[in-house]
């Protein structure tokens, strides 16, 4: 049975968690221009779709170009894995952004990372 003292101690951790939680989406908001805490959701739902479906995308093509950890070094395979994910991540993130209407806040994400990566001649401005 538990105690009323650790009753207490387990009740403070969870407000702490909760005030510390609160104080990122506020973060968060300032930082991205949000004005309302659904919209950080969404697109913290976005973000987390995106990751797991690249990845789940990418399997598929990687065995359809006949790349597998029997024809190459597995250091090469996996760095090919995780370029064709990030190309894919990069195309599904603008995707799912544009599903759940978040579509101009994605492309400016994504266009700020090309730039910042010196693939700007793909952004037309």
């Amino acid at each position: 049975m538990i105690k009323k003292t650790e009753q207490c101690s387990v009740f403070f951790y969870w407000k702490l968690y909760f005030c510390y939680f609160i104080k990122i989406m506020a973060n968060l908001k300032e930082r991205w221009g949000i004005t309302s805490n659904w919209q950080i959701l969404i697109i913290l739902f976005v973000f987390s779709i995106t990751g797991s479906s690249s990845l789940f995308v990418a399997k598929p093509i990687i065995k359809f170009l006949g790349i597998t950890k029997e024809n190459f070094n597995i250091v090469i395979y996996w760095i090919l894995y995780i370029i064709i994910s990030f190309v894919f991540y990069q195309i599904l993130l603008v995707f799912f952004g544009w599903v759940f209407g978040q579509f101009k806040f994605f492309w400016n994400m994504e266009k700020k990372m090309l730039k910042r990566m010196g693939l700007s001649i793909f952004i037309k401005e």
